[in-house]
């Protein structure tokens, strides 16, 4: 490699832009995965929310097709 390839080569994003703008890109990258751990904690409790719904809307049948009970037993 020539002298100017191994100086390239050494030179990062954080080498070629200043800090005040570095740091600003740190924080926006912060900022962003805060906004998306809340979007999966919210998408994660609409989730829990919808299927509480939908248990609490079942049908007898669904419930009784659902169910382990061997209803057979029960039969005089």
């Amino acid at each position: 490699m020539s002298k100017k390839n191994k100086q390239e080569a050494g030179l990062t994003l954080k080498n070629s832009i200043s800090g005040d703008l570095f740091e600003q890109l740190k924080e926006k990258k912060a900022e962003l995965e805060k906004v998306e751990s809340v979007k999966k904690e919210e998408d994660r409790l609409r989730k829990i929310e919808e299927k509480r719904q939908r248990e609490k809307n079942k049908s007898f049948e669904e419930l009784l097709n659902e169910s382990n009970m061997n209803w057979k037993n029960f039969k005089d």
